[in-house]
């Protein structure tokens, strides 16, 4: 039976869980905003068109900022056509996805919801059609108080505070020659740096992400990071990396090499901060700069590039379905290691977002006045986000290791570990909650962990769950319409704590939430 052992302790920190790490994005991309989180003619929606199915599951699953409004929709989008009254907007086409935007929703109603979610904002301007005028405006319209045309004009259609959002990406995807107003380095760098120094004199208080590279398998990439923050470097305090994962049976990338997409994450965030270092010290910066991990996620883009690619060529429709990836055990286990790696990592990822919230491989589905439910990789990203607090540990794991097609020397078993001092499992508890997130790669056999806790003091188990295939399901088991909850977290069993050491056994291909709390006095 394979083995890990974990050795973690409460002086060997991180750093302190970021609370932006466990964002969200909605674009006007398919569904995801028109019958996913907006649809007024909807049993559950309430007097702005917000589907309250949706709001309540957003709510539970708990996303911390949630980024809009793309995405490459924002390369072609003017803001200003999604504020005012709805029945003098204007259709447009949008170019990035060959849809009809109605502009229906647009920033006011945004966040509206986000208001309503408890989330906060973070807003990306248009540098592919347009630039650093647009970005100012779009920032006084949100948050100059009054006084002003365009604060005016926002308080015009009914909001009298300003929004007071932050966070601002400047642009999307700029390195991609898919993206409308694709710049080389160069020319997004200084279009990026004029716009931050511009944006900032309007708001001084604003936190601003520059683009980086939207894969690790660009051929840009590293070069790209090094002139953008070369620009940038004193103007900007994050910037963005994009992944995606997919199994595919092309040979290209392979089951085992799927399981072990974390590997490839972990990497990707490496690198960014090496460069991003380097740069740091050729230029004798004094700050670090941070990475927002504002794209990330299981899509099989193989699937959408033989069918929806196909539809686009001819069609412009209003919100069509588009790249609704239905998520399997296996996709949910694999998300659970990428928020593993997010989180090992938190010291300089700052920001994370998992594409996207509703029906665009979505953390979420609905269907047009219909219900609305969680697809199965909700379920890790849920408990990651409500059970990671405190600090996160420096976790080194023994134990059996495998080798794939594309990676070396991958943990059979993965790990993240947070430690909250001030944390209570319940009234009855003492100070002190280790949340363990565990994974187990082995398709067909079950994995013991073994976890010393003698630097933590007395522990008790206070909670245990895991996702993995049930009885009867394999996995490629789904959440659907029909069987909602057939995928989620159930109670891991036997797990038990004796002579200083946490011990577990994790079934054949699942991902794990293991909270042990200090003891009563």
């Amino acid at each position: 039976m394979p083995h890990a052992r974990l050795t973690l302790d409460p002086d060997f920190v991180v750093g302190p869980v970021p609370h932006r790490l466990f964002g969200s994005f909605v674009e006007h991309m398919g569904r995801c905003v028109y019958t996913g989180i907006f649809e007024p003619d909807h049993p559950t929606a309430d007097g702005d068109g917000l589907r309250g199915d949706v709001l309540e599951l957003t709510k539970q699953v708990g996303p911390t900022v949630v980024r809009y409004p793309g995405g490459n929709f924002v390369s072609g989008y003017d803001w200003e056509d999604g504020v005012g009254p709805r029945d003098q907007r204007p259709r447009r086409l949008d170019r990035a996805w060959r849809t009809i935007e109605t502009n229906q929703f647009g920033l006011d109603e945004f966040a509206t919801w986000a208001e309503r979610v408890g989330t906060e904002v973070m807003m990306a301007v248009n540098l592919g059609t347009r630039g650093m005028q647009e970005a100012c405006d779009l920032l006084e319209y949100a948050n100059h108080p009054s006084g002003t045309r365009l604060s005016d004009l926002r308080r015009s259609h009914g909001r009298q505070d300003p929004y007071g959002i932050t966070l601002w990406c400047l642009g999307n995807e700029m390195d991609g020659p898919w993206q409308t107003g694709h710049k080389t380095a160069h020319e997004y760098a200084r279009l990026a740096a004029e716009t931050a120094r511009a944006m900032r004199t309007v708001d001084p208080s604003v936190e601003l992400v520059a683009c980086g590279s939207s894969g690790r398998g660009m051929s840009t990439f590293g070069e790209w990071e090094r002139v953008v923050l070369e620009e940038t470097y004193d103007d900007v305090d994050y910037i963005s990396a994009h992944a995606y994962y997919e199994e595919s049976d092309t040979g290209d990338q392979t089951f085992a090499d799927f399981l072990a997409s974390a590997k490839d994450m972990d990497a990707f965030v490496e690198e960014v901060v090496a460069t991003a270092d380097a740069v740091r010290a050729r230029g004798r910066h004094k700050k670090h700069i941070g990475i927002s991990f504002d794209e990330w996620n299981v899509w099989y883009q193989t699937r959408w590039n033989a069918s929806d690619r196909a539809r686009s060529l001819t069609a412009w429709d209003v919100a069509p379905r588009v790249i609704e990836d239905e998520y399997s055990v296996t996709d949910a286990v694999v998300v659970g290691t990428l928020l593993n790696s997010l989180l090992r990592h938190g010291d300089r990822v700052a920001v994370g977002a998992q594409a996207q919230l509703v029906n665009v491989i979505g953390l979420l589905r609905s269907e047009e006045g219909g219900p609305a439910w969680k697809q199965t990789i909700a379920h890790p990203f849920e408990q990651v986000r409500h059970r990671a607090t405190g600090d996160i540990l420096d976790v080194r794991t023994r134990g059996d290791r495998i080798s794939t097609a594309r990676f070396d020397d991958v943990d059979l078993v993965d790990a993240a570990a947070t430690w909250d001092p001030a944390a209570r499992a319940s009234s009855s508890a003492g100070e002190g909650v280790l949340s363990l997130f565990l994974a187990n790669r082995d398709e067909h056999e079950a994995a013991t962990v073994e976890v010393p806790l003698r630097a933590f003091g007395d522990l008790r188990v206070a909670e245990a769950l895991v996702l993995a295939a049930g009885p009867g399901q394999d996995r490629y088991t789904t959440n659907t319409a029909e069987a909602p909850d057939a995928v989620g977290m159930r109670p891991l069993e036997g797990v038990e704590v004796a002579d200083g050491t946490a011990r577990l056994t994790l079934p054949p291909l699942s991902w794990a939430v293991v909270q042990l709390a200090a003891a009563g006095a």
